[in-house]
């Protein structure tokens, strides 16, 4: 039933949540597809060893009752009516609580947690294959199963709460669904559940002889949902209002339903601290290949009965590059100055100085997690406008081997790719992108609210607010088109050159064979 407020007049919406890494918004999402006022509340990340990331799941909560609230006052100011509520979050951060109590009995393990990066290296040789068949991942380095099987042995407390049935388990979706719903609803959804590394993406399940090698109990997993199935309503001790709590999806797989991400080929690139190229391929998973590193196979979405593959590849390096040479080495006064230096230098095959923003390992085209960054072909006569060059340079040509690595993988070029995130606001950098990948770049206008809307746009639909996800994502506003400016030879001497540079810097040819020249060219 739609949540009305007295006066309130004929426009409706979702009230959406984003529960992200660092910080939290919410706001309703209007039957336009637009975001009306969106709050925000930072959150807190602790570091209390170098491998070890955690954060307060009471604080998540908090956070997300806070804005939320924020939302439904305002709405209530304005005559929004809220038909259901719509979650996206951070994926595979994970906790256990206390299901007679409601409270977390340790911190949250974050999904940049490595703690058990080393000793599931152990397990690559006999696991890999199987996995990357039935999960579309390899077994990686973390585990959010193996880190909650740890903590059960090792806490006393936790092991009781097993003993006595009040111990849960999930991820960060699976806390706030259980919170918003007073308790009603454990469960969890394909988009969530994949990044934990235990979902079967042909079969809708657990992969439970994984799961079991772990050492986790299976009578914790959380009940499998699809991302629309719905999930009970919400308690209105929680949010003032009792609606459908109608989907729950991952972050970047609603930010690719926002971008556009619904047929096969269509993709999206969000640039933030790290970039992810994401691409829908349909209803046929489209798995890893083995001399393609870093390109994982998931569930893009599932809506009713059917799933929605993707491909996804990331690298944490983009944003975090600018903001090292800016705020930390004081090299540029921002990003945009940056920015602003890098476009007085042409664009010319073969120019030094080049940089490899490795700054937090390689994972595409090769996996190098130990890999460091590089600055290279510096003289006398090199400026700081070379520098700030260098530098997008080296963004775009690593985000292009993202793109070649997707594509590849799907064994199709890209047929849209739209871009997002605070990074994709530099323009010279937009259009050193599209030179490179032979591809015409949309950026979006409003990509910050993009896993706000995308799993809005999914909740809508399953709540009748619009037919289709087409028919809402496509009456969104167009944003401006990089094209590119340079032929498909001079496209293809850079990204060799760029080849030769990593050869140098990874210093293992074997591991980069040579890429097929070809101009990635939408149908």
């Amino acid at each position: 039933m739609t949540q009305t407020f007295p006066g309130a007049a004929p426009r409706r919406g979702v009230l959406s949540i984003d529960e992200g890494t660092t910080g939290t918004r919410a706001g309703v999402v209007l039957d336009s597809g637009a975001a009306h006022e969106v709050f925000y509340r930072s959150i807190k990340v602790s570091h209390p060893d170098d491998l070890s990331v955690e954060q307060d799941p009471m604080e998540i909560w908090s956070a997300t009752v806070e804005v939320a609230r924020r939302a439904v006052g305002r709405a209530r100011e304005d005559g929004i009516g809220i038909t259901a509520v719509a979650l996206s979050t951070q994926r595979a951060t994970a906790m256990l609580w206390d299901r007679a109590t409601g409270q977390p009995l340790l911190p949250a393990v974050v999904w940049q947690d490595r703690r058990h990066a080393q000793e599931l290296t152990a397990y690559e040789a006999e696991w890999d294959a199987a996995l990357l068949a039935r999960q579309g991942r390899p077994v990686g380095a973390r585990a959010p199963f193996l880190w909650a099987a740890r903590q059960i042995a090792a806490h006393r407390e936790v092991a009781a709460a097993h003993r006595e049935g009040r111990l849960l388990f999930g991820t960060v979706d699976t806390w706030l669904i259980w919170r918003l719903t007073g308790g009603a609803v454990h469960a969890t959804t394909p988009t969530n559940a994949a990044s934990t590394g235990g979902y079967l993406l042909e079969r809708h399940a657990w992969d439970e002889e994984w799961i079991s090698h772990l050492g986790f109990p299976l009578d914790l997993l959380p009940e499998l949902r699809s991302d629309d199935a719905g999930f009970g309503t919400t308690d209105p001790a929680a949010l003032g209002i009792a609606v459908p709590l109608a989907a729950s999806m991952g972050d970047q797989h609603a930010a690719l339903v926002a971008l556009g991400g619904l047929a096969a080929g269509q993709g999206m690139c969000v640039y933030g601290t790290g970039a992810f190229v994401d691409a829908a391929t349909g209803t046929a998973p489209a798995l890893p290949r083995p001399d393609i590193s870093g390109v994982l196979a998931q569930p893009g979405r599932r809506q009713g009965d059917i799933s929605h593959y993707s491909l996804e590849a990331y690298t944490s390096t983009a944003g975090s590059a600018l903001r090292w040479l800016c705020d930390d080495l004081g090299l540029f006064a921002s990003p945009k100055e940056l920015g602003e230096e890098a476009g007085r230098v042409p664009t010319r095959p073969g120019r030094t100085p080049r940089f490899v923003p490795a700054l937090a390992g390689v994972r595409t085209p090769v996996w190098h997690p130990e890999a460091t960054a590089s600055l290279t072909g510096l003289t006398l006569a090199t400026t700081r406008a070379d520098l700030a060059r260098a530098v997008l340079d080296g963004i775009a040509h690593s985000v292009c081997d993202l793109i070649d690595g997707v594509a590849d993988t799907m064994g199709t070029p890209f047929t849209r790719l739209r871009v997002g995130g605070g990074v994709s606001g530099s323009d010279p950098l937009m259009r050193i992108q599209a030179d490179l990948t032979g591809l015409p770049l949309e950026r979006v206008s409003d990509s910050a609210t993009a896993s706000l809307r995308g799993t809005a746009y999914l909740a809508g639909v399953a709540q009748g607010l619009w037919s289709s996800l087409e028919e809402v994502v496509e009456a969104q506003p167009h944003g401006r088109i990089f094209e590119p400016s340079i032929t498909a030879a001079e496209r293809a001497e850079q990204r060799s050159a760029w080849r030769d540079v990593l050869i140098a810097h990874l210093g293992d040819p074997a591991l980069l064979p040579l890429k097929n020249p070809e101009p990635r060219t939408p149908h």
